[in-house]
């Protein structure tokens, strides 16, 4: 499982486009976002790099949480 931090997600509409970024990549994807924390745990049998830079293009880059 893959956990990140991703800091200019603060709401509904951003979660909706992390999500469908890292669906851009697995759209199997099991995805669990916590805008309170801005955390984003994804379970996925894709390449982290991919899902890392399927975030960066979106607008979103993540860290590891």
């Amino acid at each position: 499982m893959l956990k990140l931090n991703v800091p200019d997600m603060t709401c509904g509409h951003c979660a909706s486009i992390v999500t469908k970024a890292l669906r851009s990549v697995d759209p199997q994807a099991q995805i669990d976002i916590d805008l309170a924390t801005r955390n984003v745990a994804v379970a996925s049998t894709a390449d982290a790099g991919a899902l890392g830079a399927a975030l960066q293009e979106a607008g979103y880059p993540g860290t590891p949480a």
